[in-house]
């Protein structure tokens, strides 16, 4: 007898001036959905609070049972950060993340503890690529520097295999190296 499969789960959280089935987010829904995961996509229009976006992807994921997978765009990534480890997120998916941001409510020390990749543009004119560049130093993520703007969206294709490739990635055995 077979052991049932495990739900999986992909959530996206779009920034602050998008909406939640914008081009980043159905591009790299339909790679969700090729490797086995349900895409949800929250909406957040109308809430600018950081703190009260947290607390809408909380509600929103907690009727969700098995892997769940954040991903989060500008404003969206700092939410997908803020909650992964109240979710007990599997692995967390960002693009040009606004984290380190004044104005945003510093997160706690520690605030990941999955597995997590990031994308940024160099010339990001919203978000500095440093701080994700600091974001990834701390929590020993995997970095992608690419040549784009905050948006991305010229290099949406580039995304999409390198989200394909992180979730992939996340069925694979750790290797201990000594």
């Amino acid at each position: 007898m077979q052991a049932p499969v495990t739900a999986r789960h992909v959530v996206f959280s779009h920034g602050q001036e998008a909406g939640p089935w914008g081009r980043k987010i159905t591009a790299l829904a339909e790679v969700a959905r090729a490797e086995g995961y349900d895409a949800h996509s929250v909406d957040y229009r109308g809430i600018e609070e950081p703190r009260a976006r947290v607390a809408r992807l909380v509600e929103f994921c907690k009727e969700l049972t098995g892997d769940l997978v954040l991903v989060g765009s500008s404003l969206g990534g700092y939410v997908a950060v803020a909650s992964a480890s109240l979710l007990h997120a599997r692995g967390v998916f960002l693009m040009a993340p606004a984290l380190y941001m004044q104005g945003l409510p510093e997160l706690r020390s520690g605030v990941l503890d999955c597995p997590a990749a990031v994308v940024h543009g160099w010339r990001d004119e919203v978000v500095p690529y440093e701080h994700s560049v600091r974001f990834a130093h701390t929590y020993h993520c995997a970095l992608h520097l690419l040549e784009s703007d905050h948006r991305l969206h010229n290099q949406v294709r580039v995304i999409q295999y390198l989200f394909e490739y992180f979730l992939i990635a996340l069925d694979l055995p750790a290797i201990a190296f000594e």
